[in-house]
């Protein structure tokens, strides 16, 4: 029995390693190299800001962040790499819910085992910086309900770089690299730099997968094929393999303000440390590197005196995949409308918190992709949609047909290990 897993972050991970833990002869298919995170200071490489004028060249700075820029100013931002997005992502471990009792998921099982795994805490209050304590307090005085945000990631090696999102050179932050090292070590063969470009199959039955690797193209033959590639690099998979995936790409969009407190630092210290949830949205501080480096309004202001508020919202699953380079994305004015309402919040927990004006709309861009393999109620018991072909499965967001607008690392891991132990389930 051989299986290959496409892809190695959150989902590919999880797959790979709960497959190799069964036993299962598993090869990773990554189309990134190993992750290095970045090891230059932010403040000598902010000098460059005034050449960088289009995000694209942050594929030149930083190699495993890959972007994509939508009408409207919308931003889709990728991390191909070992470990995939969780590489540049914030450590944070949320339960979502959004959608699931109506498709008559409840993935609370998958959470807590998890969780049990990963043991995930919220930073103590005394590694805040005053900034940040004063919009939780000024958060709470609002009704708020705000709440510190539990994190995977070992404090005693943290160096408050403030720079999760550019990767964790201390190796404090938990990421998938860490599932793929588990699942190695059972085993598992892991290739990077292969670019899978579709699904072999035949009457309906999955027979391998076709990949390009050091300029060759290969095929490989397996019993079993995990697609984790991601809400877009799944679909975009599917549809060079001869499938139409659903047309629901959502994105989880980020907007962050940002506003002027004098030495403010926010940079040295964790971001996001904690959360205001409301229904459509939560609010979070959070410097926004993106905004930093490419977003033109925010360059007069220095980044030790730069205050950031994020809003991630649930947005509108209005997107659509139909080729690697061929993707829709559109905010329509509902989405817009939330925006306006997490940002006015935002802007008055500054406010109260003594951060000054004028307050400034960052850099509108998206990086939890999914909706485009979408499960319906008849396909959460086999946890597999019936189009596909019998020995091909999806391990990542793309089964959410709703947008979460939260962290979505804990979701993806949690759909991962229920579709993999449904995987075991048949084969036993």
């Amino acid at each position: 029995m051989w299986a290959v897993v496409i892809g190695s972050g959150a989902g590919g991970a999880t797959a790979a390693r709960q497959l190799a833990l069964h036993g299962i002869k598993t090869i990773v298919l990554e189309a990134g190299k190993p992750f290095k995170p970045l090891t230059r200071q932010i403040t000598k490489i902010s000098a460059l800001r005034s050449f960088l004028f289009s995000e694209k060249l942050i594929s030149a700075l930083y190699p495993p962040i890959k972007t994509h820029r939508m009408e409207q100013g919308l931003v889709l931002v990728k991390g191909i790499a070992v470990g995939g997005c969780t590489t540049i992502a914030c450590g944070n471990l949320l339960r979502a819910e959004k959608g699931m009792q109506e498709l008559g998921l409840d993935l609370s099982a998958e959470y807590s085992e998890i969780e049990r795994l990963l043991k995930p805490s919220p930073v103590p209050m005394k590694r805040w910086r005053p900034t940040t304590k004063a919009m939780y307090s000024a958060a709470q005085d609002l009704g708020l309900q705000p709440f510190a945000t539990p994190k995977v990631i070992k404090l005693s090696r943290c160096t408050a770089c403030g720079l999760c999102e550019l990767g964790c050179s201390a190796q404090a932050r938990w990421d998938a690299s860490r599932f793929i090292q588990d699942a190695v070590a059972q085993g598992a063969q892991l290739i990077t730099g292969a670019h899978v470009t579709r699904i072999l199959h035949h009457s309906m039955q999955a027979t391998g997968v076709e990949f390009i690797h050091k300029q060759k193209k290969q095929q490989l033959e397996a019993d079993l094929i995990v697609l984790a590639a991601g809400g877009i690099g799944t679909a975009a998979i599917l549809h060079t393999s001869g499938f139409t995936p659903t047309p629901r790409l959502w994105g989880d969009i980020i907007l962050t303000l940002g506003g002027i407190k004098k030495n403010a630092e926010q940079l040295h210290e964790l971001p996001m440390v904690w959360c205001v949830r409301k229904d459509y949205y939560i609010i979070s501080p959070y410097i926004d590197i993106l905004s930093h480096f490419f977003h033109k309004p925010w360059r007069k202001v220095s980044l030790k005196d730069r205050v950031g508020v994020m809003v991630k919202l649930a947005d509108t699953p209005d997107g659509r995949v139909q080729a690697p380079h061929d993707i829709k994305k559109h905010i329509p004015t509902l989405d817009f409308k939330r925006l306006d309402e997490g940002i006015a919040t935002a802007q008055e927990i500054m406010q109260r918190a003594g951060v000054k004006g004028p307050f400034t709309r960052g850099m509108l861009n998206a990086g939890h992709f999914g909706g485009t393999v979408s499960l319906t109620k008849q396909d959460v018991p086999a946890m597999r949609p019936t189009w596909l072909p019998q020995g091909l499965w999806i391990a990542d967001l793309s089964l959410l047909p709703s947008s979460q607008g939260l962290p979505t690392i804990l979701t993806t891991m949690a759909l991962s290990l229920r579709v993999t132990n449904k995987i075991c389930q048949e084969l036993v």
